[in-house]
């Protein structure tokens, strides 16, 4: 076959069908839109069963812990009787070490369960790690892909760091330059090996998050009495959220508030060359949690099962040197020594406690191991190397790429809302510019991905001229 980029990407869609066992185009139903929650029941997978697949192979069951220091510090500075409780789902001690061993358990037993040989993940975190610990336990192969270098062959410490462990799991990791590679390569992989696309897009790494969105509520129970009053996820591609959220609604009625946690990476192209190791994040920041939510399908499947904007309530960013402050936190107050990504969400929810009452509960979705070049040392000696300024001051003068400003009073620490309409405005724009023409089926289906209304939708479709069938 012709394996020339222009070649691999012509057939990309083939591909992506075949490496996942889903033919994705009987899910298909207007001009734009698709059946998502008939997507979401492949495999037929119920949170029974799901659980018990986890339980047999060193997955959830992880538990929920109280920061009573750390609430105790944001009471100090939020007014009389405000400053909810805050409590944190340890995901750090799932076998690899993060959540994303979750999304992977579901992922390898599907290919097992098909017949594949192996699995292939892209990614440069946690979900390698992830995949290469289940497929160990499947006694699948594993690939991971990796986008490490820049062009001068300088990697991300937290990268290479994860590196060394997809390969202590067994697993054969390869390592690109940042560029449009490393989708070719990935593709090509999958062609010729005819592996499993172990996605964290696909059906299966959602379903193994709804798990702990179910735990998430039973832990509360159990350990207080009652149901969370809002839960704070890390945003990136959106499936974290996605599966969370799915699986608290599945547990509870209660309407419990669901935000998103970015770190802001405003003005970075995470594609960028010279950008590539100016940020301290490698996920669970803007520059991936901003296009993923208004363009979900820029994954590698043909649809995506990561649709943040169906239940998220508020989103909102904290800056890089904030981050690492409550990571230090974390581990001075609290004895919990946990990488500086899954606290994204650690210190959006202490500046969101201040809003809520002592009587309040607040729960950060997930932890993540630290070890080597995922320290919060190391990624601030790595900033410092190239370039950053760090020092103590006020987080909101951070410029991403030049400086990392650690908070010289704790007061300091706020996280920022976006503004969720202009985000949905983005979306339905994006959605607009496939077609010039929609019928009642696109609506419904645009309406729901927004969670809007009818009229919100109508609305910005008039700007676009686009014509509705009758």
């Amino acid at each position: 076959m012709n394996n020339s980029y222009e070649s691999v990407m012509a057939r990309k869609n083939e591909i992506m069908r075949k490496s996942v066992g889903i033919d994705f185009d009987k899910f298909e139903t207007g001009h734009i839109s698709f059946n998502y929650e008939a997507l979401l029941k492949e495999g037929n997978l119920s949170l029974d069963i799901i659980k018990e697949i986890q339980q047999n192979n060193g997955v959830g069951g992880t538990p929920l812990k109280e920061c009573k220091n750390i609430t105790a510090l944001a009471r100090k500075v939020a007014k009389p009787g405000y400053g909810a409780r805050i409590f944190i789902k340890d995901e750090a001690l799932n076998d690899s070490g993060s959540f994303k061993a979750r999304r992977a358990s579901i992922s390898c037993y599907q290919a097992k369960k098909l017949g594949f040989k192996g699995v292939i993940a892209a990614t440069s975190g946690n979900y390698g790690a992830a995949v290469a610990s289940q497929a160990a336990k499947y006694g699948l192969k594993c690939i991971i892909v990796q986008e490490c270098y820049d062009s001068l062959g300088v990697g991300q410490p937290e990268i290479i760091e994860k590196a060394r462990a997809c390969e202590a799991y067994g697993a054969e990791v390869i390592q690109l330059s940042v560029g449009p590679e490393l989708f070719y390569k990935f593709l090509l992989l999958l062609e010729e090996t005819g592996y499993f696309n172990a996605s964290l897009y696909t059906p299966y790494g959602i379903m193994g998050i709804e798990t702990l969105g179910k735990e998430l509520i039973d832990d509360c129970l159990k350990l207080t009495g009652k149901e969370p009053d809002m839960v704070v996820c890390t945003n990136a591609g959106g499936g974290n959220l996605t599966g969370t959220a799915r699986g608290i609604k599945k547990t509870t009625d209660k309407p419990i508030t669901i935000v998103g946690a970015s770190v802001n990476l405003k003005g970075l192209h995470m594609a960028d060359d010279l950008d590539f190791n100016k940020k301290s994040f490698t996920t669970g920041h803007t520059g991936f949690g901003l296009p993923f939510i208004i363009n979900p399908d820029r994954s590698d499947v043909p649809r995506s099962s990561a649709r943040p904007l169906r239940y998220i309530d508020r989103y909102v960013t904290v800056n890089q040197g904030e981050v690492f402050f409550i990571t230090e936190a974390l581990a001075v107050l609290e004895g919990i020594e946990r990488g500086p990504a899954g606290n994204t969400s650690l210190a959006a929810a202490f500046s969101l406690s201040q809003e809520l009452k002592e009587d309040q509960i607040i729960i950060v979705q997930e932890t993540e191991y630290t070890s080597a070049g995922k320290h919060h040392q190391a990624q601030l000696s790595f900033a410092r190397e190239n370039g950053i300024c760090i020092y103590f001051g006020d987080p909101q003068d951070e410029i991403p790429g030049k400086s990392i400003v650690l908070p010289k009073a704790i007061n300091m620490i706020k996280a920022i809302d976006l503004d969720l309409d202009s985000i949905r405005k983005k979306y339905l724009q994006n959605q607009f510019l496939k077609s010039n023409i929609i019928c009642q089926t696109d609506i419904n289906y645009l309406v729901e991905e927004t969670n809007t209304s009818r009229d919100f939708v109508i609305t910005e479709l008039k700007k676009y001229n686009v014509k509705v069938e009758d």
